[in-house]
């Protein structure tokens, strides 16, 4: 029964008693003990009365218990953040990452951790610790990251909701393997610890979320968003997520718009493209849908993008006082050697070209309401593998070229969330990126809700190929 019932729905039955907490905790643990080691989605987990405690003791909140597992990249007390690195395995942390605390206050039971990729570098849910996170439509074929380890769990209802982190895709891509909504916001919508954060460079990555409807994100980000003071990038909305909704009429007079000549330069394979087209004429039955030659040089934003993100990579791995560079990932110790090579010119150039670019995407914003691309350039590849070494025969020239098609959000700080489209003939799901402008992440949010009400995607069940 709980399969088909959004968050709302669940909470609504256990306050009306027609539920008991114990009951919906059981559900998903359930399917965690009977997916779980198929799929990999979850790494650490409490005893199941430990779980169900925890959660009878909420029953009366906003939530009421509803279970959760946050990232392996984000901390929580009592469990291990490891990374998915060997060198920090027994990393415990002493207090909370700050969304976490907010999770806790709204009543919601934090029941582990989910897989990551190791250190957050790289495209794929996979690390020495643990191994990889498998696709819920094929087990052979990965499920993108590096919060696949999320994704995953929503998908196959294991949990109700997660969080996840973004930087180059990490909430875009494994929602789009997933058949699922998943969201990058605006920087600072939910407060983020920034310690070490570089003030000569971008802030790059954010707290993110998935879910099954955009309802039941709505009502997740309710519980997580606002200032901190502890994070100066943190800020308060004047509205909220759940109460925001666009009428038919609102929903026609939105002006969404394709870049012809970004999607040309970025490498995709064969049925990425026509599934994004094929769902882009469909909605031109709802709303006006455009495509457009924006003169935007992709080279200039992929090296600005390649600068910052390598020389924050740098500061993090240093900052983390990790003894052996060379026991790290592949795609870390490229970013490391890359990041120690940078310098203040570097940056300054770096900042150029993302300026004058910046230029280009505010014109496109004020004639649109929304970006779209598609919300991978490959689909779901071998899980036993790193990342895609080519694409459609085309040689990759680094780890990470085939997530370019996610920079322009997390480089311009553009919220960003990722709609389900279906599947291609082999059974492989795709999404959508919707772009929006900086801080309009409830609109984005009010737009998924109609999207998901005409699509109906998230009544799409998963059918396991274990």
């Amino acid at each position: 029964m709980l399969e088909t019932k959004t968050v709302s729905e669940i909470i609504n039955h256990i306050k009306s008693k027609d539920l008991s907490i114990k009951e919906v905790i059981e559900y998903y643990l359930n399917n965690i003990e009977k997916l779980n080691p198929k799929i990999n989605s979850i790494v650490s987990i409490k005893s199941k009365n430990k779980i169900i405690e925890e959660a009878e003791k909420k029953s009366n909140t906003k939530f009421c218990g509803l279970p959760i597992a946050v990232k392996d990249l984000s901390d929580v007390v009592g469990f291990y953040t490891t990374y998915g690195y060997p060198g920090t395995k027994n990393y415990s942390p002493s207090k909370n990452s700050l969304f976490v605390d907010k999770l806790l206050e709204a009543g919601i039971t934090i029941i582990g951790k989910t897989n990551t990729a190791e250190l957050g570098v790289g495209g794929q849910t996979i690390n020495r610790l643990f191994g990889p996170t498998s696709n819920v439509y094929d087990v052979t074929k990965c499920a993108a990251g590096s919060s696949g380890g999320a994704s995953t769990a929503v998908a196959s209802g294991m949990l109700p909701f997660a969080d996840g982190t973004d930087q180059m895709g990490s909430c875009r891509a494994p929602a789009a393997f997933a058949n699922i909504y998943g969201f990058r916001p605006t920087t600072g919508l939910i407060a983020s610890d920034r310690t070490f954060q570089d003030p000569k460079i971008p802030v790059l990555t954010t707290p993110g979320c998935f879910a099954k409807t955009p309802e039941d994100m709505s009502l997740l980000l309710d519980s997580i968003v606002g200032s901190n003071n502890n994070d100066p990038l943190s800020f308060d909305l004047d509205s909220q997520f759940e109460f925001s909704n666009l009428t038919d009429k609102e929903f026609s007079k939105i002006k969404i718009v394709l870049l012809e000549d970004v999607i040309e330069n970025y490498h995709f394979e064969k049925g990425i493209i026509e599934m994004c087209n094929n769902k882009l004429n469909k909605l031109k039955d709802y709303l006006k849908v455009e495509s457009i030659n924006s003169k935007l040089k992709t080279s200039d934003i992929w090296d600005s993008w390649t600068c910052f993100r390598a020389k924050g990579i740098f500061n993090d791995t240093k900052n983390m006082q990790i003894q052996n560079i060379n026991d790290m990932s592949e795609q870390a110790i490229w970013e490391y050697n890359k990041g120690s090579k940078i310098n203040d010119d570097d940056i300054k150039i770096a900042f150029d070209k993302k300026n004058n670019s910046l230029i280009q995407i505010e014109e496109i914003f004020k004639k649109f309401d929304f970006i779209i691309l598609p919300s991978s350039q490959v689909f779901p590849f071998n899980k036993n593998i790193q990342y895609p070494k080519k694409i459609n025969e085309q040689e990759l020239d680094t780890y990470h070229r085939w997530l370019e098609v996610f920079i322009i959000s997390s480089l311009f700080d553009l919220p960003t969330l990722t709609v389900p489209i279906g599947f291609n003939e082999t059974g492989s799901p795709m999404g959508l990126q919707i772009i929006a402008k900086k801080g309009d992440d409830i609109k984005l949010l009010s737009f998924a809700k109609t999207y998901e009400k005409i699509y109906k995607y998230s009544n799409i069940k998963a059918k396991f190929k274990l």
